[in-house]
């Protein structure tokens, strides 16, 4: 093992010690925190699954807003996400959040300030929860409800900074639910409280019969599998380091890249289309978005909702 990624566990393992046996303290909100995270650095699909559990409360009739560190954001501070913004304000995830859910989204280094922002700021009218989003190592704010999202890649990686992973995967036993996203077998995982499935897909209104793929996101490889899977071909790939801010360089280079291809048309994520910001006009890429969707999305709403109530009780 690299010396290097022992330290960083033995600094992690402290910390969650610390935080278990109450040395550490988390801040409580008055509404209840659901969680969603992941132990890796990016990529395991938090975001469209914020969205997704977004849309299934809002179907049960359920007020909620998320709290968000605001990743890549050039701004600093605690403040609510304006859809109409950019994602140098507000970060590109917070901002496709907001777009796609209409809820309010609020920022904050401190997500325990982002949540007091949002309860001052709503009053009477305060959502019925909060939605900390890539919330399991933000161990400051205390959360009723710890989701985490797990790929097969996770299974087999190693400690930052020789891997990916950011806690080990016996940190999944605070959990009270985890996601699988792949067919992973659940005996290779720690004993947890429930296993939710969820099946995840591409969709692309269009496939163009010779186009550009580029994208900035933690995981390129996986999409542009994604895309050969439905049958979408790609004469050329323009990768970019995760959340790119895109340049008046970048446009004229994929411009050229797709002269020297004959390419017909470009393909790129929805977090690249928010971070092309003034240039997602001049370029017209086609956009796909990646979809998730629960087996049983009845009974995960039922268990969030349960635990919360329990846990609520005992308090």
């Amino acid at each position: 093992m690299n010396p290097l990624s022992s330290v960083y566990g033995f600094i992690t393992g402290t910390r969650n010690r610390f935080y278990d046996s109450g040395l550490l303290k988390s801040h409580r909100l008055s509404r209840p925190v659901i969680s969603v995270g992941n132990i890796s650095v990016g990529g395991s699909g938090k975001t469209p699954f914020v969205i997704m559990l977004g849309e299934l409360l809002k179907q049960r009739g359920i007020a909620f807003d998320v709290l968000s560190r605001g990743y890549g954001r050039e701004t600093r501070g605690t403040m609510m996400v304006d859809p109409t913004g950019t994602s140098r304000q507000f970060g590109d995830e917070p901002l496709l959040i907001s777009r796609q859910l209409g809820c309010s989204v609020i920022l904050g280094e401190s997500r325990y300030q982002a949540g007091k922002l949002a309860e001052a700021q709503a009053l009477g009218t305060c959502p019925q929860l909060h939605i900390l989003d890539d919330g399991f190592q933000h161990r400051s704010l205390a959360r009723d409800f710890d989701i985490v999202l797990l790929t097969e890649q996770d299974l087999e990686d190693r400690l930052l900074p020789a891997g990916r992973l950011r806690e080990p995967l016996t940190s999944l036993r605070r959990a009270d639910a985890i996601v699988l996203t792949e067919e992973i077998d659940p005996t290779q995982l720690p004993v947890v409280k429930n296993i939710w499935r969820i099946r995840r897909s591409l969709t692309v209104p269009t496939a163009p019969k010779n186009p550009i793929v580029f994208c900035g996101i933690a995981r390129p490889r996986k999409f542009v599998d994604d895309l050969r899977a439905i049958g979408i071909q790609p004469i050329a790939e323009k990768v970019y380091r995760d959340h790119h801010q895109y340049t008046p360089n970048d446009v004229r280079g994929l411009f050229e890249l797709r002269n020297r291809n004959h390419a017909d048309a470009f393909i790129t994520t929805e977090k690249d289309a928010i971070n092309l910001g003034e240039y997602v006009g001049k370029i017209s890429p086609v956009i796909a978005r990646v979809e998730m969707a629960l087996i049983d999305p009845a009974d995960v709403v039922d268990t969030i909702l349960r635990v919360i109530t329990d846990r609520k009780a005992k308090a």
